[in-house]
Parts: C-alpha cells; structure tokens; sequence
C-alpha cells in the first residue's frame, strides 16, 4: 500500500495515522522503542532476532540495503507467524541500563588503572597492595618524585570515578531493597544488590520459562553440541544471551565458594573440581545458582540450603 523513508523521531506519528497494522522490526538500539510507539498506536508488533532474519532472505546473493531488508521482512510476515523476542517491561530496561552504566564506570577505571600501573612499571615504581577505590592516594604516597602531570591527570579522574560508582552503587541497593523479589533473591549466598538485579531484568517475566534448565539455556551456561552423523561431540558452554549476566553469576559463584565452603551448593561443585578443575566447576555452579534463583522467584521462598541441595541441575561436561 505504501512505500516509503521514515525519520525514526517520526515513527511515532506516523503509526499513529496508520490502521491496525503489524509492524515488524529487526532486533536493533531502537527496537524496544519502536515497538513501545506501535503498542501504543493499536499496532501488533513482532521483533525479529537477528540472528533469525538471515534465514527469511534478507541479505541473499550478497545484496543488504535497508529497502530490501523491509520488503524481505514484509512479504515474509504474510506467509508465515514470525517469531518475536520477549519485549521487555519499561522498568526492566531501567535496571538494566542502571547496572551497564555501572559496569561502564568501573570499566573505564580500571582501563585508567591499568594506564597508570604501565608507567609505574616503565619507572620501576611500586606502591602497596590495597582497595582499588584508595590506588590513587597509595600511589601519591610512594615517597618517590613529584608524579608527572599525565599520571596526576589519571588519578584526579580515577578518584571521580570512584565517586560515581559509589554513588551507582549506592541506587542499585536503593532498588533492590524496594523490590520484593530483590529481596529474596539476594537471600541466597553470594548473591548482592547487583546479582538480584541483573537476574531481574534478564528474566523480566519469570513465568515465561518452564523450568531452571531453560533458564540455564537462556544466560547461556549450558554445553553446547557438535555432533553429526555417528560423531558425538560436547563443546564448551554455548555462551548465549546477556554475557552481563551470566559473568555476574560467575562472579557470584566464586564468591559463594570462598564464603559459604560447606553450603550444599558448593559441596556439589567440590565434586566437580575434583574431576574437571576449579574453573568448569565454578560455572556450573554458577549455572545451579541460576537455576535455584530461578526457583526461589517462581515460588517466592527465599533460599534454603536443603531444598538447594535437591535441586541439582544435570551434570554435563563444561568449560
């Protein structure tokens, strides 16, 4: 009926003029927003996995502008249902983008860190061992020459970013402990405000899974496969969905393993280190850890080391 270019500050006065429609989006920044501007003008909406889109046609014979991707896209919504990724709520995308603006700080002070620690070792400079919020002052108090003036210039910024983490700290306590379900997750051990959060805003909809080994799937912390034929072939953990996530739980897991030595959980994974090494045996704990999480949300209890116990997921080779 129509075809033509639309600004994407335009989109959503343009959909409200259309009928009813579906409208159909590849998986991009702009997606979910897109998708909020249909919603809101009485359009159905279907969010297409990129991966997914390569298989409908678009791209064929090397040939991907945007007009062909739409047309592609178009005609193929009137064939066939096409499958659309969960869209999630408003207040979901909020924690997320609350904990990546989070990691992005502490990403960019420990780049500066690491700056400064590559002169430290080109002048054959050494400071004491201590907190990464207190590396300026202990490199400031080594005793040696005044710092040159790039060094100063990294620590000054070092030591804002240290104020900005405490204070993106600081707000993600203040939404776990206003969420109920926050607050239940982080009774499990090892388990903080910024672990319950990211499982929130990973799962958004906890009903939408059938049980933890789907969840597992989900953050990607289960073996893949590479068989054929009469070839079996186990590979390594499939590393698909949130990578935020899944190394949150990580990071969780090695935790829980130097705190908690005794709790069931990582009696469990014990066994597995001693066969397989200490590294498969923290993933798969972090992935047993997803799953009870996952449990203790569907069935609001908080956590319980017995029913933990009981709730071993397959062991399967990992890496």
């Amino acid at each position: 009926m129509e075809e033509r270019r639309c600004r994407t500050d335009e989109l959503g006065m343009y959909l409200a003029r259309r009928p009813p429609s579906r409208v159909v989006v590849e998986t991009c920044a702009e997606a979910f927003h897109v998708t909020d501007l249909a919603k809101a003008a009485g359009h159905e909406v279907r969010v297409v996995p990129s991966m997914l889109v390569r298989t409908l046609g678009v791209g064929n014979r090397g040939v991907k502008n945007d007009r062909k991707d739409a047309q592609v896209l178009s005609e193929v919504s009137t064939r066939i249902e096409l499958p659309s990724v969960h869209v999630p709520t408003q207040e979901s995308r909020e924690r997320r983008a609350t904990c990546t603006s989070r990691e992005a700080l502490v990403a960019a002070r420990t780049q500066l860190i690491n700056s400064a620690r590559g002169w430290m070792r080109t002048e054959g400079v050494r400071v004491r061992q201590g907190a990464t919020e207190s590396f300026p002052l202990r490199l400031r108090s080594t005793g040696g020459a005044k710092l040159p003036t790039h060094i100063e210039s990294i620590l000054q910024v070092i030591e804002l970013l240290n104020t900005q983490i405490a204070e993106a700290d600081r707000r993600l306590r203040e939404i776990a402990e206003s969420s109920a379900t926050c607050r239940l997750l982080m009774t499990m051990p090892g388990v903080g405000p910024v672990t319950a959060v990211r499982m929130m805003a990973a799962l958004d909809d906890v009903s939408r899974f059938d049980n933890a080994s789907k969840v597992a799937s989900y953050l990607g912390l289960v073996p893949g496969e590479d068989s054929s034929s009469g070839r079996q072939r186990r590979t390594g953990i499939t590393k698909a969905g949130p990578p935020s996530v899944r190394r949150t739980l990580i990071q969780a897991a090695w935790c829980v393993r130097r705190v908690r030595p005794f709790d069931p959980m990582v009696i469990w994974a014990a066994e597995i280190e001693r066969r397989r090494g200490k590294h498969i045996a923290v993933v798969a704990l972090a992935r047993k850890m997803a799953g009870v999480l996952f449990a203790m949300w569907r069935d609001m209890k908080p956590y319980a080391a017995k029913r933990a116990a009981r709730a071993c997921l397959p062991e399967a080779p990992m890496a």
